[in-house]
């Protein structure tokens, strides 16, 4: 049998993409660098290169999770102009999306976050946390949420996005009702939280 080579081009990316791929089929449980490495053709040596085990793999993998659902939640933000509740709307539902779509991933994301040590994938939640900070004290500037403090709120509305993601990854929402769901909660939400 020939030796595997060292060298892969853009090894770190497919990395990423192979371990994305095995925690999408078969959980976290069974992502191996050696497994990875078979799988692109390298030897099972190379992917050390970047990830010196598979702790550092799985926090990239989280990471690069992290920027990639902060980077939809700002795109979805943004399609959804300048008036707070539409872009509230936008944004549950672009998070919603993500943690049905990429469960497996999510979970991974925040079993990363609350790992002692993990100070990239913190910095990283924190980028993608930051757009609901934000969104939550312009509602509160424009009279839409009772003033208060953000934090609070903010965890009431993840809990809403966490809730409503949790029954669809359960199956117990079907996913054609996602759409009229989060119109449903983000309307319930603002009507709770306006001010008095």
């Amino acid at each position: 049998m020939p030796e595997r080579p060292y060298h892969h081009g853009q090894l770190r990316s497919a990395l990423l993409a192979a371990a994305e791929r095995s925690l999408r089929q078969h959980g976290e449980e069974q992502l191996s660098l050696r497994e990875l490495a078979r799988e692109l053709g390298v030897s099972h040596a190379a992917p050390r290169r970047h990830f010196p085990d598979r702790q550092a793999l799985l926090d990239a993998l989280a990471e690069a999770g992290f920027g990639r659902l902060d980077a939809q939640l700002r795109a979805a933000c943004a399609e959804a102009g300048d008036d707070f509740a539409p872009r509230l709307q936008a944004t549950v539902a672009a998070y919603i999306r993500f943690a049905t779509e990429d469960a497996a991933l999510l979970q991974l994301m925040f079993t990363s976050k609350h790992r002692p040590g993990a100070d990239c994938v913190v910095v990283a939640a924190e980028s993608a946390f930051a757009l609901m900070h934000e969104l939550i004290v312009q509602g509160q500037g424009a009279g839409e949420l009772a003033v208060g403090d953000p934090e609070r709120v903010g965890i009431v509305l993840f809990a809403l996005m966490q809730g409503i993601a949790t029954l669809m990854n359960g199956d117990m929402v079907k996913p054609d009702l996602l759409d009229g769901l989060v119109e449903t909660a983000v309307e319930q939400f603002l009507r709770g939280a306006r001010p008095v």
